[in-house]
């Protein structure tokens, strides 16, 4: 008998497909459901070592189309939902800020008034929904995200998570529905779609193009190690105290430029290329819109409550990080070819 059935949304993205991952491999007792609608940031060669699994389903489909929902939640029964589907990408949120309000915020709210119909008053159910320290705006020179720390989301991105946290607390509070929510830092790791900085300078570097910083790259970020975040999420879903949120942070304060730095030398070395030369490429263009200037997330609540904290730092997350784009070419040369190359032809970074 399998003991959960848990609905993953955007487990073909970057940290979904982690997440998905990780359930399926150390849970075999539970059967794990990918939905997702595969848009570009969303890629089944990210789970394509799951597809044999007898307790992995994929399922095709748009939170946003709520006939589409009630139809799953009809068929396989779910009795927890961890929620990671949204739109993530501030850039396209300034260009197209529409999108975003659709799936974080409608496709959110869609969510959780299926789950509170088809659960009604079952017990032992949960509705995890995955967040972003973006939603709190932006630090000065000191200070640290708590999560007590009021919400100030600057971009239509972090506007769009903070609605979208909203209305998971209100439904807890109005209907007592059982939710418990995570915000995070800035993750990074295997998978992630080439708009984001990290993997966008790995690959201008291998290639020898352009590396465009924002400003004067002196813009502060904490950077979390997927595989951390994961075993952060695992943890939330399975001792969270329902109702209440948990900041997931890597400890790890960089400037931006400080991190292309530290890309540069470790790729020189890894493409035996002078120390130094990498460095050359890299670019200062006009800063992004409304660009918050330092994150920085305070996570002793995590680690107090439910003993995690993070065990991989960046010098060696980010060589791990390196060695799986330059060992997965091919997967880096299909996601960046067609649209993206299109859209991004100047080169947005995350």
């Amino acid at each position: 008998m399998h003991k959960r059935s848990i609905l993953i949304t955007g487990g073909a993205g970057f940290i979904g497909s982690h997440v998905v991952r990780q359930l399926v491999n150390k849970y075999p007792q539970y059967l794990i459901y990918n939905l997702d609608k595969l848009t570009y940031a969303g890629n089944l060669e990210n789970v394509k070592d799951l597809e044999n699994k007898p307790n992995y389903t994929f399922l095709k489909g748009d939170i946003v189309n709520e006939d589409a929902i009630k139809s799953f939640f009809d068929t396989h029964q779910f009795d927890a939902v961890i929620h990671l589907a949204a739109e993530s990408h501030v850039d396209r949120s300034i260009t197209n800020p529409l999108e975003f309000i659709y799936t974080n915020v409608i496709g959110t709210a869609n969510l959780l008034q299926v789950a509170k119909t088809y659960w009604a008053d079952r017990e032992g159910v949960l509705f995890y929904h995955v967040s972003t320290d973006e939603v709190y705006g932006s630090l000065g020179t000191t200070g640290l995200f708590k999560e007590t720390t009021a919400y100030d989301p600057r971009s239509p991105y972090s506007a769009s998570k903070a609605s979208s946290d909203h209305f998971v607390r209100a439904f807890f509070h109005t209907y007592n529905f059982p939710v418990v929510i995570s915000n995070c830092s800035n993750n990074y790791g295997p998978y992630q779609f080439p708009e984001k900085l990290i993997p966008l300078m790995i690959n201008n570097i291998f290639h020898s193009k352009p590396l465009p910083i924002y400003g004067d790259g002196l813009n502060i970020r904490d950077w979390l190690w997927v595989g951390d975040h994961v075993d952060a999420i695992d943890v939330v879903f399975h001792k969270g105290k329902v109702g209440e949120t948990y900041n997931i942070g890597g400890n790890n304060e960089m400037t931006n430029i400080k991190l292309v730095h530290m890309l540069c030398d470790l790729m020189d070395k890894k493409l035996n290329r002078p120390l130094g030369k990498s460095r050359e490429l890299i670019t200062f263009v006009k800063d992004r819109k409304g660009h918050d200037r330092r994150y920085a997330i305070d996570a002793t609540k995590i680690k107090n409550e439910l003993n995690w904290e993070p065990k991989v730092f960046p010098q060696e997350g980010m060589a791990a990080t390196i060695d799986w784009y330059l060992n997965n070419a091919a997967w880096l040369e299909n996601v960046t070819s067609g649209a993206y190359q299109e859209y991004y032809k100047n080169h947005y970074q995350g």
